[in-house]
């Protein structure tokens, strides 16, 4: 018997032997074939437009150098996509190494590029060379055409694979110059190839901003009427700033702008700096800063140099003219950024970021460079402009003044040990789980629907927290008026992350933070009303991915014992052709006509369930989208909604649901 046993375990070690054979090389571009998301970040509509950004990135990094100032993107109307720049061309003679096009290697080798040190490029955003390469092998078909040297060569690709090498199709004269890539993204690869117009505006607007002089055209051919829009701006992030300001009541006229060159061949260090500020009569925070183009997300030394400097510099002003005593203890850096539209923008060669992702700065020596230029050119603009800067110092004071106010008042809101009983507001009903990340909590309109989550919910993971009635529309409030209200208040403690400079997000609770209202134009406010919440004094929250709007159903519909539910006009109509005559029906005006069971299973059960992920794609033009329509200013609401609302359209949550159900359904 102990010889069959040790006889069968020998065998078992013999299939499993481990050896050279098992270990596995990817050639060529099979490694992003396989995973795609590690190239990408992913394969739903946030990794389809990431393509179009590798394209554009080459084509800014040739306008950075000078030799490009239109770039041009398509969108047809099967879904490929163009995008044409007039810069110098990508270079199609002998690679010296591998003895192909040089063209054939961009497209077809990783981490080839003229960004790695070479004369190609002093200033890029891209520097892992994997952008164009990464777009051949995700894409159906791809074709290339290069005007160089007065000679046009063109090189088409089916799956990754060139069908042929580079060749000569015509000539040109002149100085027209330039790279035109055509591609459709492979359908098998990524969940729908479906480019979002405004999400592409959005973004092209942003980089025409940020490189004075360069136009941008983007042309959507795939409605019976073609659209186009064309960005460019002379006045550079000045006129980026006036954009994010244009419905706010600024302290200052024209923005305040800063510039910076800094040169050292022995320490190989070379950057450029711009920044342009503007007070106004806000309460919020909105400093933007980038890097060769890059939105840095998570800030880095140049912010940290920026906001060093603003903090000495207005604390000096306010010392020397007496709007605080010497004794005192200052400024905090947030009572000055209150109220402040800002771009930081630097440009440098051998940016150091913090990982593929780009959203930090590392540069040590980029923190010194802009809180000197910032301090120089700030403390000279306040010295020379007295009024301005006596609004300004005043507005920072009275920030600090609230914010004493807030702090006493964050005191209630402070989330204790889970031994004090006292610490949970009264209406939270919490869930028996203490990992965080196992959690979730459901913020729900009315006692009504929130008694019934309560009993429908499972208990382990899922906490409810009732609101009653509309909450405080917190845009244009300062942080004492926002905590002094009662709904506020509970959530900000429920959550655990305290909210101001208490915030952090470690303190986090809940994995999932969903808001549920009724499927109503008041659950609709209520819905508007936190998010604007969460944007003004928890954006983190949702740049990490922790706030999503739960879906209830619109209708039930039953047949004999059969029950189904849709959640939107589209659903209904599939589902009761697909079930038959013979059918009930019920619409839903609110949660609170569910019971228990059925919230349950519509609407909380993760098997079932629909949720939507609230995410920021552009936090300059969200800014100006809450302070439009959350705003004060009547006028420009109302032009707004008579320009863009479409009241045959479908809901943008419902089209959300149609075109990719939910993660949780």
């Amino acid at each position: 018997m102990s010889d069959e046993l040790e006889l069968e375990q020998n065998s078992t070690q013999v299939e499993h032997e481990y050896g050279g054979s098992e270990i596995q090389v990817l050639e060529g571009l099979e490694a992003v074939k396989r995973r795609p998301g590690m190239y990408i970040g992913s394969t739903d509509v946030r990794g389809l437009h990431h393509l179009v950004k590798e394209l554009v990135d080459n084509a800014i990094d040739e306008a950075m150098g000078g030799y490009c100032n239109h770039i041009e993107i398509n969108i047809h109307k099967d879904n490929s996509l163009t995008v044409t720049d007039n810069g110098r061309g990508i270079p199609v003679d002998e690679h010296p190494k591998l003895h192909k096009s040089a063209l054939e290697v961009a497209l077809t080798v990783l981490h080839a590029g003229g960004k790695f040190g070479g004369s190609g490029y002093k200033v890029s955003g891209g520097l892992h060379g994997v952008g164009l390469s990464v777009v051949n092998a995700l894409s159906t078909w791809l074709t290339v055409e290069v005007r160089r040297d007065n000679k046009i060569y063109r090189q088409e690709y089916r799956l990754g694979d060139p069908l042929a090498p580079v060749a000569v199709i015509g000539a040109y004269e002149g100085d027209e110059s330039g790279t035109q890539v055509t591609f459709l993204a492979n359908d098998e690869i990524f969940d729908e190839v479906n480019y979002n117009f405004d999400t592409m505006v959005n973004r092209m607007r942003e980089l025409a901003f940020l490189n004075r002089g360069v136009r941008i055209t983007v042309t959507d051919e795939r409605p019976e009427e073609p659209v186009q829009k064309s960005f460019c701006y002379e006045g550079g992030i000045i006129s980026f700033v006036k954009h994010i300001n244009r419905n706010k009541d600024v302290l200052h006229p024209e923005p305040i702008y800063i510039e910076a060159r800094r040169e050292d061949p022995e320490k190989q260090e070379s950057a450029s700096l711009e920044v342009a500020m503007q007070y106004n009569d806000d309460y919020n925070e909105n400093v933007f800063t980038f890097a060769n183009n890059i939105g840095t997300v998570e800030g880095g030394s140049h912010l940290v140099g920026f906001r060093t400097a603003l903090t000495r510099v207005v604390n000096d002003y306010a010392k020397k003219y007496k709007y605080i005593k010497e004794t005192d203890e200052g400024l905090k850096g947030e009572d000055i950024r209150e109220g402040l539209t800002a771009i930081v923008s630097v440009k440098l060669v051998e940016p150091q970021f913090e990982g593929q992702t780009k959203t930090k700065l590392g540069n040590a020596y980029i923190r010194t460079m802009v809180d000197g230029a910032v301090a120089n050119g700030f403390s000279t603009y306040l010295e020379e402009h007295p009024q301005d800067a006596k609004a300004i110092v005043e507005k920072c004071v009275t920030a600090a003044r609230a914010r004493d106010a807030a702090r006493r008042a964050r005191e209630l809101t402070r989330r204790k040990t889970a031994l004090d009983t006292t610490a949970l507001p009264g209406k939270l009903a919490d869930c028996s789980e203490k990992d965080p990340a196992k959690c979730e909590i459901f913020l729900v309109e009315g006692d009504s629907a929130g008694g019934s989550a309560k009993q429908g919910r499972d208990r382990r993971f899922q906490g409810i927290l009732p609101l009653r009635g509309k909450p405080l529309n917190v845009e244009k409030k300062r942080l004492d008026q926002v905590i002094a209200n009662e709904e506020f208040r509970s959530i900000i403690t429920a959550l655990g992350t305290g909210i101001g400079e208490d915030f952090d997000i470690s303190g986090l609770k809940y994995d999932k933070i969903i808001i549920l209202s009724d499927a109503d134009q008041d659950g609709a406010h209520i819905r508007a009303i936190l998010l604007t919440f969460f944007f003004r004094y928890m954006k983190e929250l949702i740049t990490d991915g922790h706030v999503y709007i739960g879906l209830p159903p619109l209708y039930k519909i039953q047949k004999g014992k059969e029950i189904r539910y849709a959640y939107s006009d589209g659903e209904l109509a599939k589902m009761t052709r697909a079930i038959g005559k013979g059918y009930t029906l019920q619409r839903y005006k609110g949660l609170g006509e569910m019971n228990p069971e059925q919230l349950w299973e519509t609407t909380m059960n993760p098997e079932h369930r629909s949720l939507v992920r609230v995410e920021l794609e552009d936090a300059a033009d969200v800014d100006h989208i809450v302070t439009l329509l959350m705003g004060d200013k009547v006028g420009p609401r109302r032009e707004y909604i008579s320009e863009f609302a479409n009241f045959n359209k479908t809901d943008t949550f419902e089209e959300k649901m149609t075109a990719h159900p939910a993660a949780e359904r």
